[in-house]
Protein backbone atom coordinates (compact mmCIF):
# COMPACT_ATOMS: atom_id res chain seq x y z
CA UNK A 1 0.00 0.00 0.00
CA UNK A 2 1.06 3.23 -1.22
CA UNK A 3 0.31 6.55 0.21
CA UNK A 4 -1.68 7.02 -2.98
CA UNK A 5 -4.05 4.69 -1.50
CA UNK A 6 -4.82 6.03 1.36
CA UNK A 7 -7.98 8.76 0.83
CA UNK A 8 -7.69 11.85 1.95
CA UNK A 9 -10.56 13.42 4.49
CA UNK A 10 -10.76 16.95 3.67
CA UNK A 11 -10.98 18.68 7.52
CA UNK A 12 -14.27 20.75 6.34
CA UNK A 13 -15.82 17.27 5.39
CA UNK A 14 -14.86 15.58 9.09
CA UNK A 15 -16.61 18.83 10.72
CA UNK A 16 -20.06 18.15 8.86
CA UNK A 17 -20.46 14.49 9.91
CA UNK A 18 -23.15 13.84 12.18
CA UNK A 19 -21.04 12.36 15.01
CA UNK A 20 -18.85 15.25 15.01
CA UNK A 21 -21.43 17.19 16.09
CA UNK A 22 -23.17 14.66 18.57
CA UNK A 23 -19.48 13.89 20.70
CA UNK A 24 -19.24 17.81 20.60
CA UNK A 25 -22.28 18.26 21.90
CA UNK A 26 -22.45 15.23 24.56
CA UNK A 27 -18.56 16.54 25.59
CA UNK A 28 -19.35 20.20 26.04
CA UNK A 29 -22.32 18.71 28.23
CA UNK A 30 -20.20 16.44 30.15
CA UNK A 31 -18.01 19.81 30.72
CA UNK A 32 -20.88 22.04 31.84
CA UNK A 33 -21.76 19.14 34.40
CA UNK A 34 -18.32 19.14 35.50
CA UNK A 35 -18.40 23.41 36.06
CA UNK A 36 -22.13 23.03 37.64
CA UNK A 37 -20.44 20.87 40.18
CA UNK A 38 -17.56 23.03 40.94
CA UNK A 39 -19.69 26.12 41.65
CA UNK A 40 -22.41 24.22 43.50
CA UNK A 41 -19.68 22.43 45.71
CA UNK A 42 -17.18 25.66 46.17
CA UNK A 43 -16.42 24.81 49.89
CA UNK A 44 -14.87 21.69 48.82
CA UNK A 45 -13.57 22.01 45.30
CA UNK A 46 -12.39 25.97 46.11
CA UNK A 47 -12.41 26.90 42.45
CA UNK A 48 -10.38 29.90 42.62
CA UNK A 49 -7.07 27.09 43.64
CA UNK A 50 -8.53 24.82 40.47
CA UNK A 51 -8.02 27.84 38.61
CA UNK A 52 -4.35 28.52 40.00
CA UNK A 53 -3.86 24.90 39.38
CA UNK A 54 -5.05 24.29 36.18
CA UNK A 55 -3.54 27.47 34.43
CA UNK A 56 -0.31 26.88 36.62
CA UNK A 57 -0.55 23.26 35.26
CA UNK A 58 -0.90 24.59 31.55
CA UNK A 59 2.02 27.00 32.14
CA UNK A 60 4.40 24.57 33.47
CA UNK A 61 3.78 22.04 30.49
CA UNK A 62 4.25 24.19 27.45
CA UNK A 63 6.98 26.87 29.23
CA UNK A 64 8.62 24.04 31.28
CA UNK A 65 7.79 20.50 30.67
CA UNK A 66 7.48 20.27 26.83
CA UNK A 67 10.50 22.18 25.87
CA UNK A 68 12.90 19.97 28.65
CA UNK A 69 11.47 16.99 27.18
CA UNK A 70 12.39 17.77 23.76
CA UNK A 71 15.36 19.22 24.53
CA UNK A 72 16.72 16.49 26.34
CA UNK A 73 14.91 13.74 23.46
CA UNK A 74 17.02 15.29 21.25
CA UNK A 75 20.21 14.95 22.90
CA UNK A 76 19.32 11.73 23.68
CA UNK A 77 18.11 10.63 20.54
CA UNK A 78 21.50 11.90 18.66
CA UNK A 79 24.19 10.71 22.33
CA UNK A 80 22.73 7.40 22.00
CA UNK A 81 22.94 4.05 19.86
CA UNK A 82 20.08 3.64 17.51
CA UNK A 83 18.68 0.32 19.49
CA UNK A 84 18.55 2.32 22.84
CA UNK A 85 16.68 5.52 20.96
CA UNK A 86 12.99 4.44 21.44
CA UNK A 87 13.18 3.22 24.75
CA UNK A 88 14.90 6.48 25.97
CA UNK A 89 12.22 8.21 24.13
CA UNK A 90 9.79 6.37 25.76
CA UNK A 91 11.02 6.22 29.72
CA UNK A 92 11.06 10.32 29.14
CA UNK A 93 7.25 10.55 28.19
CA UNK A 94 6.19 8.02 30.78
CA UNK A 95 8.71 9.56 33.41
CA UNK A 96 7.32 12.70 32.68
CA UNK A 97 3.67 11.84 32.46
CA UNK A 98 4.34 10.25 35.96
CA UNK A 99 5.70 13.33 37.56
CA UNK A 100 3.29 15.90 36.12
CA UNK A 101 0.30 13.41 37.03
CA UNK A 102 2.07 12.69 40.60
CA UNK A 103 2.59 16.70 41.59
CA UNK A 104 -0.13 17.69 43.38
CA UNK A 105 0.09 13.98 45.52
CA UNK A 106 3.85 14.59 46.18
CA UNK A 107 3.06 18.50 47.07
CA UNK A 108 0.28 17.57 49.09
CA UNK A 109 -2.54 20.12 48.25
CA UNK A 110 -5.49 17.98 49.01
CA UNK A 111 -3.99 16.95 52.30
CA UNK A 112 -6.72 17.68 54.73
CA UNK A 113 -5.61 18.44 58.72
CA UNK A 114 -8.18 16.68 60.51
CA UNK A 115 -8.23 14.13 58.22
CA UNK A 116 -5.16 11.38 58.11
CA UNK A 117 -7.18 9.52 55.15
CA UNK A 118 -7.23 12.38 52.86
CA UNK A 119 -3.56 11.57 51.41
CA UNK A 120 -2.36 8.24 53.74
CA UNK A 121 0.78 7.56 51.29
CA UNK A 122 4.37 8.71 51.09
CA UNK A 123 3.98 9.93 47.43
CA UNK A 124 7.62 10.87 46.84
CA UNK A 125 8.82 7.68 47.39
CA UNK A 126 5.63 5.49 45.42
CA UNK A 127 6.94 8.31 42.88
CA UNK A 128 10.72 7.32 42.80
CA UNK A 129 10.15 3.94 42.75
CA UNK A 130 7.45 4.10 40.22
CA UNK A 131 10.11 6.41 38.18
CA UNK A 132 12.96 3.57 38.96
CA UNK A 133 10.84 0.66 37.51
CA UNK A 134 10.43 3.10 34.23
CA UNK A 135 13.78 3.32 33.72
CA UNK A 136 14.80 -0.06 34.76
CA UNK A 137 12.44 -1.84 32.13
CA UNK A 138 14.15 0.79 29.73
CA UNK A 139 17.46 -0.23 30.69
CA UNK A 140 16.52 -4.13 30.15
CA UNK A 141 14.28 -3.51 26.65
CA UNK A 142 17.28 -1.64 25.33
CA UNK A 143 19.92 -4.23 26.18
CA UNK A 144 17.42 -7.01 25.10
CA UNK A 145 17.16 -5.11 21.48
CA UNK A 146 20.71 -3.88 21.40
CA UNK A 147 21.52 -7.94 22.02
CA UNK A 148 18.85 -9.23 19.75
CA UNK A 149 20.11 -6.88 16.91
CA UNK A 150 23.97 -7.91 17.43
CA UNK A 151 22.35 -11.86 16.61
CA UNK A 152 20.57 -10.77 13.93
CA UNK A 153 23.49 -8.97 12.58
CA UNK A 154 26.05 -12.03 13.05
CA UNK A 155 27.01 -14.86 10.06
CA UNK A 156 25.30 -17.67 10.63
CA UNK A 157 27.87 -19.99 11.91
CA UNK A 158 29.56 -23.10 9.86
CA UNK A 159 30.70 -25.85 11.74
Amino acid sequence: MTDHDVPIVEPERRLGRPMFWVSAVVGWAVIAYGIRGLLHHHIDTRPANLAKFFVGGALAHDLLFAPVVLVVGVLLVRAAPRPARAWLQAGLIVSGCLVLFSYPLVRDYAKVIHNPSSLPHNYTANLAVTVGVVWGAVIVGALATAVLRRRASRPPRTD
